[in-house]
C-alpha cells in the first residue's frame, strides 16, 4: 500500500480508489481504520478520483508523539498532495470535524460534505463530554483499552446489553486496537460545540447531511442529536448548506448518499 510522509516524518497509508475527474480525499470517524468510507469511495469513484486513508495511528499509518490536531491536519495536507494538490472533501462523524479543521486551517480544499459530525449541545450534553474526556484520559493513561471502549459506546447512546453483546464479538480486538485513537477524535471535537470562530474562517461551500433516524445502537442520544449539531453549525459556516437523506443510521448508504455528495461536489 502506498504512504505519504507527514511534515513530522509519520507515514499515512493511502489508496487511490480511481483516477480520473476532481479529486476527492474522504477522512474517516472513531474507531475506523480506514476501511468504512471504501464503500462509498467505490460509490463515487465513477465520477472523481477518489483517495482514502488511513488516520494516524490506524492500520498501516503511523503514530508519532505527540499528538496535536495540527498534526493530522498536515496528514491530510500531505494526502491532498499525493491526490493531485486541491481535492474535494467527505468528513463521515469526527472525521468531519477534521476536515472543517483542515479548511479552517487553510489546507487547498474545494468542496467540503460533512457526514453527522457529533457536536454536542446542551448542558447536560455539554457536561457529559468533559466527563467522558477526563475519564477517557484516565482509562488510556492506565492501559485500560476496554475501560476507554466502553466510556466511548456509553457516551454515543448504547446501552448496556449493547456494550456487552460488543465486548463478546469478533470485532472487539480490532477495536481495542483503536482505542487509543478515541483522544484523537475527542480532541478533533474539542469543547464539544461547533467551534464558531474556526468555522467562520472555512471559505469553502460546505454540505452538511443527516440521516433521517438515529442509529439503533445509539438509541440512547436525543432524536435530533445529530441534526441540531448540523443545523448549529451550518448556521456558523459562511456558505453552509444542510441536507437530510433518506438513510437510516450513522454509516449511511453509499447508493443513497452518493448522489448527494456528487451533485454537491458537481453544482
Amino acid at each position: 500500500m502506498p504512504h505519504v510522509t507527514s511534515a513530522d516524518g509519520t507515514p499515512i497509508g493511502y489508496d487511490r480508489l480511481s483516477g480520473d475527474g476532481p479529486a476527492l480525499v474522504l477522512v474517516s470517524g472513531g474507531l475506523d481504520d480506514g476501511t468504512e468510507n471504501i464503500p462509498l469511495g467505490e460509490q463515487l469513484a465513477g465520477d472523481f478520483a477518489v483517495v482514502t486513508y488511513r488516520r494516524r495511528g490506524r492500520g498501516d499509518s503511523g503514530d508519532t508523539a505527540p499528538y496535536a490536531v495540527r498534526r493530522e491536519i498536515e496528514d491530510l495536507a500531505a494526502v491532498i498532495d499525493a491526490a493531485g494538490g486541491r481535492a474535494h472533501l467527505f468528513g463521515a462523524s469526527s472525521g468531519g470535524a477534521l476536515a472543517l479543521e483542515a479548511a479552517a486551517a487553510g489546507l487547498p480544499v474545494d468542496r467540503i460534505a460533512v457526514h453527522e459530525v457529533p457536536y454536542l449541545l446542551g448542558d447536560e450534553m455539554l457536561a457529559a463530554w468533559r466527563a467522558y474526556r477526563a475519564e477517557l484520559d484516565a482509562a488510556l493513561d492506565a492501559g485500560d483499552r476496554d475501560r476507554a471502549l466502553r466510556l466511548f459506546m456509553r457516551l454515543a447512546g448504547s446501552s448496556d446489553d449493547d456494550i456487552a453483546a460488543a465486548e463478546t464479538a469478533p470485532v472487539w480486538p480490532a477495536l481495542r486496537a483503536l482505542a487509543p485513537t478515541l483522544r484523537y477524535d475527542a480532541a478533533c471535537l474539542g469543547d464539544g460545540p461547533p467551534p464558531a470562530d474556526r468555522l467562520a474562517a472555512v471559505r469553502r461551500p460546505v454540505l452538511l447531511t443527516t440521516g433521517v433516524t438515529i442509529d439503533p445502537h445509539s438509541a440512547g442520544l436525543p432524536v435530533d442529536f445529530f441534526g441540531a449539531a448540523a443545523d448549529a453549525a451550518a448556521a456558523q459556516l459562511p456558505d453552509g448548506r444542510r441536507s437530510t437523506v433518506e438513510v437510516p443510521g450513522h454509516v449511511p448508504d453509499p447508493a443513497r448518499l452518493g448522489p448527494v455528495l456528487t451533485a454537491f461536489y458537481t453544482g
